[in-house]
């Protein structure tokens, strides 16, 4: 194998693969490599898009798909035959959706407030808006989703180091704890593929994000 065709299989193995639930429900992503070790231990079937039907493939199966679909360019190699990159795959066992929290991020709280100062309802860029502390730290305010919101730097200052009563400011909404959902995308800069879109619902907003929070 040539260096630059372990640099192309490499690549096709960190593809994004959707996982699905034993009720079709969008539960997870994974790695296209992790996705074809599912799939070989039997652990789930690939999920096979053609013209508006869904069908579920074993391993033995989609491997014979591969070979009598050649032309397909996302696939992997091995010694003896050429294996394609499932968009989707579904779980055999699992049925339930997973109980996860939504990461308590910079990044998450911008989303959650629509990067929109929640004291003068203005929507700017994220280098002008700051988080603030709703209760001040220094009188027992904590670094919870329950005490940042997003604001501008304009009433940042204003508010001071005080409650937004205080300071004759009025929140547009009380800030809560998003509640998790399966995934919409898998980043802000990439759509997800065609084939997912069946399984997702277009409200939710991307969750996987490991930026860590810095609040002011």
């Amino acid at each position: 194998m040539l260096p630059q065709d372990a640099v192309v299989m490499k690549s096709a193995l960190n593809t994004n693969v959707l996982v699905l639930n034993r009720l079709w429900q969008a539960v997870n992503i994974c790695t296209a490599r992790r996705a074809l070790c599912l799939v070989f231990q039997g652990q789930a079937h690939v999920v096979h898009h053609k013209d508006n039907e869904f069908s579920t493939l074993d391993f033995k199966s989609w491997c014979d798909f591969s070979t009598q679909h050649p032309e397909e360019t996302d696939a992997v190699s091995t010694i003896s035959l050429k294996i394609r990159i499932p968009k989707v795959i579904l779980l055999a066992f699992f049925d339930r959706l997973p109980r996860k929290e939504v990461k308590f991020t910079r990044h998450n709280i911008f989303e959650r407030d629509k990067h929109q100062c929640q004291y003068c309802g203005r929507i700017l860029d994220r280098r002008e808006l700051n988080l603030d502390h709703v209760i001040p730290r220094d009188r027992n305010g904590t670094t919870t989703w329950e005490n940042i919101v997003c604001s501008c730097i304009e009433c940042n200052t204003r508010k001071g180091n005080r409650t937004p009563k205080e300071a004759h400011m009025r929140l547009l909404r009380t800030p809560r704890r998003p509640r998790w959902r399966p995934f919409l995308m898998i980043s802000h800069t990439r759509q997800p593929d065609e084939t997912w879109r069946r399984f997702l619902d277009p409200t939710l907003w991307d969750v996987e994000l490991g930026e860590q929070l810095s609040a002011n």
